[in-house]
């Protein structure tokens, strides 16, 4: 018998003093049952960090077209479309040539340098390409910080972003590697 997602209940709180976006936002987010805590948490991190009325998770994880976070505009188009890990150059060039803008978040500590070094060239031919690197340490802090319901504020100032629960805080310093 396959393993079903865990289902978390989050009421995120942002205050984005960049973007001048203050917002409070409940969502219902599935952990696809290969998915660790830390990654989970990395897709929270990228929401807020590109929070609007319309941004949303799709299936992601489970449907092979589409990204795991995105924004569509009222007639179907891809704004916005938001990826995590190391992907490969296909993988950009589809996701770039579908939406507007595109995002991908990577973490992976020592990994990172060495996959960025292999994929830059590729990549900077996309202008519609941001690629943001988030600090190892900073993802496996996120990851503790997980509960089955879960209260969190996240205030973003100056490229840095404070995330905090009742008990704990994470500073997250999330490194433009594309922009």
């Amino acid at each position: 018998m396959a393993t079903k997602a865990t289902v978390y209940k989050v009421n995120l709180q942002i205050a984005d003093i960049d973007r001048g976006y203050y917002q409070d936002h409940h969502v219902t987010l599935a952990q696809h049952p290969s998915e660790t805590d830390s990654r989970m948490m990395l897709r929270l991190l990228a929401f807020a960090m590109n929070a609007s009325d319309t941004l949303e998770f799709s299936k992601g994880m489970c449907v092979e077209d589409e990204p795991e976070l995105w924004e569509k505009s009222l007639i179907g188009d891809i704004d916005l479309w938001i990826d995590f890990g190391q992907s490969d150059e296909k993988w950009i060039r589809k996701a770039c040539g579908r939406a507007k803008q595109v995002q991908l978040f990577t973490y992976g500590g020592r990994s990172v340098p060495i996959w960025w070094q292999q994929n830059e060239q590729h990549f900077n031919r996309y202008q519609n390409l941001k690629v943001w690197n988030i600090p190892e340490g900073a993802v496996k802090e996120m990851g503790e910080l997980v509960s089955r319901s879960m209260k969190l504020q996240y205030n973003i100032s100056e490229g840095q972003v404070w995330l905090s629960n009742d008990d704990a805080s994470v500073l997250i310093e999330p490194e433009c590697l594309k922009e």
